[in-house]
């Protein structure tokens, strides 16, 4: 049995692999990893090196499982492949916030989806608020027999780079988009009080569609403030993360935070909102929660000054080593064994 990925927003570039850098894109890539040669779903068929592109509807339901990442559209994948006289195997994979007060059409429609198909989350707070759309917006003998399971996406270790520290202190934001759930408004007011006392510059590498936008204009003419496109690998990306300093976090609601993630095991320091996305993501006891924009202030201020204390204090709270906790907990070799483990238990094996 073959896998294959459906994503609208994939691209297959002119030598055969996976472009762009956007959480979607690496998702992807890690699917295309984990299974034998697997197939993605693209507009014309095409053979790549690690996997083949092939239309849905040329699709062989009698032999595929399609992990579904656009999870709104299962519904419409079933009637396609269910044209070829088999019961089509599909596996929503939910790897975005899910909220049960999203607009009615939206939230319905997602609620629909992952009741019907087993549904896998890219976290326990994705796999909760899924279960709670299912619940809302369901009736009772679905939402009943509703299967759904969840891990943490986690990173590849053996990306992280030693630590190279700059000069002036580097401060990421921590987002490729300027989407009003990141509040950029909110991370600029705080960088700019601290770096008025402190010498900093500020790295934001955004996303192409966010990049030539108004607001992305306006935020360059800071002289103190890099703005450019997403690395152009994922070795210079992870170069870059080494020299960070600091990053300050501001977003309203993350289903995971791979970025964040990351940045953390790369060893940059990470100063959070008191939120619960972001709690699940640190030890607790974890030191740099802000409650309010001058914690916010002050905690940024003490990371640029003495970031070698902090990291200090990160270890003191993990037992030992910080970097060994997000190891531990954010590998995406668990990632790797769960979403097999999963297709094996729903679907049975895959080759």
């Amino acid at each position: 049995m073959r896998i294959a990925i459906k994503w609208d927003d994939v691209v297959v570039d002119p030598q055969g692999h996976i472009a762009g850098h956007a959480a979607g894109d690496t998702l992807v890539r890690r699917l295309v990893r984990v299974f034998d040669h697997p197939i993605v779903i693209g507009p014309a068929s095409r053979h790549c090196d690690d996997f083949d592109v092939l239309p849905l509807e040329l699709v062989d339901a009698r032999d595929v499982v399609v992990i579904n990442m656009d999870v709104v559209d299962s519904p419409q994948i079933w009637r396609v492949l269910s044209k070829q006289n088999v019961e089509p195997r599909i596996m929503n994979f939910v790897w975005w916030p899910v909220r049960p007060d999203a607009p009615t059409v939206r939230a319905a429609s997602v609620a629909l989806s992952c009741a019907l198909f087993p549904t896998f989350a890219n976290s326990e707070r994705t796999a909760t608020e899924v279960r709670e759309t299912i619940g809302k917006w369901t009736v009772q003998p679905l939402s009943e027999h509703a299967r759904l399971g969840w891990v943490n996406l986690g990173f590849r270790l053996d990306h992280i780079q030693p630590r190279q520290p700059s000069d002036t202190p580097i401060v990421l934001y921590p987002a490729i988009y300027l989407s009003r759930n990141k509040r950029p408004d909110v991370f600029l007011q705080v960088v700019d009080k601290v770096r008025r006392r402190i010498p900093l510059r500020v790295e934001m590498r955004l996303h192409e569609s966010h990049l030539v936008t108004e607001e992305a204009m306006d935020i360059s003419r800071h002289d103190w403030v890099w703005l450019g496109p997403l690395t152009a690998t994922r070795k210079s990306y992870w170069e870059a993360l080494a020299h960070t300093t600091a990053f300050l976090a501001t977003a309203e609601n993350e289903s995971y935070g791979m970025l964040y993630v990351e940045a953390l095991g790369a060893g940059v320091i990470g100063v959070l909102p008191d939120r619960e996305w972001a709690h699940a993501l640190v030890p607790e006891g974890y030191p740099f929660f802000y409650h309010d924009l001058h914690e916010a202030e002050a905690m940024l201020t003490r990371a640029l000054q003495d970031p070698d204390a902090c990291r200090q204090e990160l270890d003191a709270c993990a037992g030992g080593s910080f970097a060994s906790w997000i190891a531990d907990h954010h590998s995406d070799d668990a990632f790797d064994k769960a979403v097999v483990a999963r297709v094996d238990e729903w679907f049975g094996g895959t080759k």
